[in-house]
C-alpha cells in the first residue's frame, strides 16, 4: 500500500503505523470542536507530503476518523510518531500547528496538546516554537 517508514515488507504495519499518524491529524482538528473541510484538505496534503500515495489517502482518513471517534487517549498514536525520521516529524508537526491555526484562534485544549506531543516526540523547543511562529504569522 505505502513505503511510510523504513523499508518494511510487512503492509500490515505500514497501513496501522498510516492510520495511527492520520489519526493524530485528525484528534487536533477535532479538539476544538470543529472539523472543518480545511482541515480534512491539510490531513490529506499531509499524507502524500509524508509519503502516502495519493489514492489510498481517501480510505486511510475514513479509517483514521473511525479510530480516532473511538479512542480516548493519544499516546496509541504518538507512538508511530515517535519512529519517523526527524524529516517527517517536522512535516507531521508543521501540520499539526497549521490545523489549529486554520481557524486563527489557540484555545488551552490545542495548546495542551501541542506542548504534550512535543515532548513525547523529543523535538528541540525552538524548532517547534519557529514552526509555530511561521504557521501563525501565515494565518494572519
Amino acid at each position: 500500500m505505502i513505503n511510510f517508514f523504513k523499508k518494511d515488507k510487512d503492509s500490515n504495519k505500514n497501513d496501522i503505523s498510516a492510520i495511527s499518524l492520520t489519526s493524530l491529524l485528525v484528534h487536533a482538528a477535532k479538539i476544538d470542536e470543529n472539523y472543518a473541510d480545511e482541515e480534512r484538505e491539510i490531513i490529506k496534503n499531509t499524507l502524500i507530503k509524508l509519503g502516502i500515495k495519493n489514492e489510498d489517502v481517501p480510505s486511510i482518513i475514513k479509517k483514521a476518523e473511525e479510530e480516532e471517534n473511538n479512542s480516548n487517549q493519544i499516546l496509541e498514536y504518538t507512538k508511530e510518531a515517535k519512529n519517523l525520521v526527524e524529516e517527517k516529524k517536522l512535516i507531521l508537526l508543521e501540520a499539526l500547528w497549521t490545523i489549529i491555526y486554520s481557524d486563527k484562534n489557540v484555545d488551552m485544549y490545542e495548546a495542551n496538546l501541542m506542548r504534550r506531543l512535543s515532548g513525547l516526540l523529543y523535538l528541540d523547543k525552538k524548532v517547534v516554537g519557529d514552526i509555530k511562529e511561521k504557521i501563525k504569522n501565515k494565518k494572519k
